[in-house]
């Protein structure tokens, strides 16, 4: 007498609950990456176009400045003044000692505003400053001299 069973196996089912969660953990992700993305930018400070500006690697933890047509710092959605920024910046300085910053200064920004941030830095002792430029649009190059098709 034979009692075992040899009847086909069961094709497995698709299980949608982990997939489910796989989905909005990633849809979660997206949302704080994207809102933390445009904390970082101030769109009312409008970069200076430049041709040769090169998209450089991001550095993981880089702090961006934005300093608007009036002098305004604004750093992380908030506006601190050139005291409170001294003191983030030379806390960070001290933990992070190669701790890069991005510079977003207006376009029509006074000078001597760039100038006084670039003092900060420097007391705050950080070395690793980049100036935010976007490039020009194609509308607004030169067209260049050759012959015509």
């Amino acid at each position: 007498m034979n009692f075992r069973d040899y009847s086909t196996p069961q094709e497995a089912e698709m299980e949608l609950a982990p997939m489910i969660d796989v989905v909005f953990l990633l849809l979660i992700f997206f949302i704080v990456t994207w809102n933390s993305a445009q904390q970082e930018r101030n769109v009312d400070v409008s970069v200076p176009a430049a041709e040769e500006g090169a998209d450089k690697d991001r550095q993981v933890g880089e702090i961006i400045v934005n300093v608007d047509k009036e002098g305004i710092i604004v750093v992380n959605g908030v506006r601190v003044t050139e005291d409170d920024l001294l003191g983030r910046l030379h806390d960070i300085a001290e933990a992070y000692p190669d701790q890069a910053v991005i510079l977003r200064g207006d376009s029509n920004a006074s000078f001597q505003h760039i100038i006084n941030i670039l003092d900060v830095c420097k007391k705050a002792n950080i070395w690793n400053i980049a100036f935010a430029t976007t490039k020009p649009e194609e509308a607004s190059k030169p067209k260049k001299s050759g012959k015509s098709p």
